[in-house]
């Protein structure tokens, strides 16, 4: 299954003034890096962000989340977004920025 290309441009409509982000092919869908780091993506029709796996423990409290698991062993401090969770721009802004924030933590590559 190809990933979400309308997630794909809202993201991109979202992110347009972040600098430094580069775009990626990669887990059968996209990604974006900072510093050489993946900060979110898509994979399907699923943003993936990436965080702490303290900051992950709580967010999996959320709907519509889950962990990153695509080979049967989920990665700690990734987490699944499903779309509900994500219908609006502001929520979807705030769990890119999770991303972000997280991989602006992270030695560059």
């Amino acid at each position: 299954m190809a990933y979400d290309k309308i997630l794909e441009k809202r993201i991109e409509t979202l992110i347009a003034a972040w600098p430094d982000l580069e775009k990626k092919k990669m887990f059968g869908g996209v990604c974006y890096l900072l510093g050489g780091n993946i900060a979110f993506g898509i994979w399907q029709e699923l943003l993936i962000v990436r965080t702490t796996p303290e900051q992950a423990g709580r967010l999996l409290q959320r709907e519509h989340t889950r962990p990153f698991d695509i080979t049967g062993r989920p990665m700690k401090g990734w987490l699944m977004v499903d779309p509900p969770a994500m219908a609006t721009a502001a929520a979807l802004e705030e769990w890119l920025a999770t991303g972000r924030d997280f991989a602006r933590t992270l030695p560059a590559k």
